[in-house]
């Protein structure tokens, strides 16, 4: 498809700011009102569009399909959104961990026990470590304490925050990126511990590369849309 506006601006809105094509206001996939909770977010969608040449390039409306989704999706259905996050914590990448007498266990320990015991501090929650793959369910008080928080958040963190959590398949990481000063880098390396460990020891797989630059592109990407959406100024 041919690029079909001019001029690209943001202006204020019910429910928020919106981002014009030639006065015109966008729209989400599904037909709602694209409003951005904040400024910074409408800036940032806008800037999608912006870059957009003479041909429309599809892949290049990352932030505006977490806006839509944020919109069209988890506004519409909430509870299930959360559901599916606390699926994740239930089999945290970061609780399940190699056995003690293997070599893996000791980075596995560095990288991914200080995350686990910031999150315990900082939600309340108690989380069960598994050296080796048998699934042990975590404690009923813990879920709870996470499921209020994750009620705490609107519909722009959650969508952001199922990304992040689906790509490092860890809701302790996908929280961990909402922090203020969050090293998203090294979060998306703490997740991608085991996959970067064998790739060391056997060597990348010729596409490996590719798709890890892709998710963490994705990842960062999900972090930076939250951070827009809950900044005012």
């Amino acid at each position: 498809m041919k690029r079909f506006w001019d001029q690209v601006t943001v202006a204020p809105a019910a429910g928020g700011w919106q981002v014009l094509l030639d006065g015109r206001a966008v729209k989400t996939q599904g037909g709602a009102v694209q409003a951005a909770p904040t400024p910074k977010l409408a800036e940032l969608l806008a800037g999608e569009w912006r870059a957009q040449g003479a041909e429309i390039d599809p892949q290049g409306f990352g932030m505006r399909d977490l806006a839509d989704y944020a919109l069209d999706v988890v506004a519409v259905d909430r509870a299930t959104v959360i559901d599916t996050l606390l699926g994740y914590a239930e089999t945290d990448t970061l609780n399940y961990r190699a056995d003690p007498d293997e070599l893996q266990y000791q980075r596995q320990r560095d990288l991914w026990e200080p995350l686990v015991t910031a999150a315990e501090a900082r939600h309340g929650a108690r989380f069960v470590r598994v050296s080796g793959v048998v699934h042990r369910p975590q404690p009923p008080e813990t879920l709870a304490a996470l499921r209020a928080v994750l009620d705490g958040f609107d519909a722009f963190t959650l969508a952001g925050l199922e990304t992040l959590t689906a790509i490092s398949a860890s809701l302790i990481t996908g929280l961990a990126a909402l922090e203020p000063g969050a090293d998203v880098p090294a979060l998306f390396a703490a997740a991608n511990a085991e996959e970067d460990w064998q790739a060391e020891q056997w060597g990348w797989e010729w596409t490996a590369e590719d798709r890890r630059a892709l998710r963490l592109a994705t990842f960062t990407r999900a972090a930076q849309f939250v951070r827009a959406a809950r900044q005012s100024a």
